[in-house]
């Protein structure tokens, strides 16, 4: 808070506008009312009698002051309704336990039933390549899916590699190569995984929920695109 280095000689009106605009406590108001008062005392006490302060100047300072109150409630009750709403936000998050999801990301998990994952296009294409990379980078399948329209989609990859051999179990990489015509189609790749736990958000919410899924670790539930 700014400290007020003469009461005497500096207007309530001054002080009060040098406030932060922190979110004050029940107890900050308190003292920061007391504060204002007693410098409105003290400037009406030593006023200029051929100058003194009017009406208009007083009512002026004492709607500042409860301006900058109604702020500090407005503020505490929107911390307030952050965190209930992230608690919230939680709870519901809960119910996707167990389930499969597709989020942000470009990983497969080869098992023994092959991998799966996913792309959305923001426009449809007449052509598309799937690229799976190991995880050292190296390109291990490419396969033409075909056109495909605009929207969310699956693959599945059957673990066979180019060069006809099935591909170690494990973590893979991919990418999605698409076309309409000439012009090149933005696919945002998409990870499929299990929902295994739900992380609430920190603080006042705003850090955002976290899913725990499978391989994928932790993923914000902003970053879920699909629920199955």
């Amino acid at each position: 808070m700014t400290t007020v280095q003469d009461a005497s000689a500096t207007s309530a009106l001054g002080a009060l506008q040098g406030q932060t605009t922190q979110v004050a406590s029940p107890g900050q108001n308190a003292a920061n009312e007391d504060r204002f008062l007693k410098m409105l005392v003290a400037q009406l006490k030593n006023q200029d009698p051929l100058n003194p302060l009017d009406n208009a100047q007083v009512t002026t300072q004492m709607a500042q002051l409860s301006m900058v109150e109604g702020i500090d409630k407005l503020n505490a009750t929107l911390s307030s309704m952050a965190v209930a709403n992230g608690d919230q936000q939680a709870l519901q998050a809960t119910s996707m336990v167990g389930r499969q999801v597709l989020a942000s990301g470009n990983s497969l998990v080869l098992g023994a039933d092959g991998a799966q994952g996913g792309y959305s296009l923001p426009a449809d294409a007449d052509g598309l390549t799937l690229i799976v990379k190991s995880a050292s980078g190296a390109v291990v399948h490419t396969a033409e899916l075909g056109a495909q329209q605009a929207g969310l989609h699956l693959f599945n990859w059957d673990g066979i590699a180019d060069n006809g051999q099935a591909a170690v179990a494990g973590a893979y990489s991919f990418e999605i190569s698409a076309r309409n015509g000439k012009d090149a189609v933005a696919a945002e790749t998409l990870s499929l995984g299990r929902v295994d736990g739900v992380t609430p958000g920190t603080g006042s919410g705003t850090a955002g929920t976290k899913l725990s899924v499978g391989s994928l670790g932790e993923v914000d539930l902003a970053a879920i695109k699909h629920i199955f």
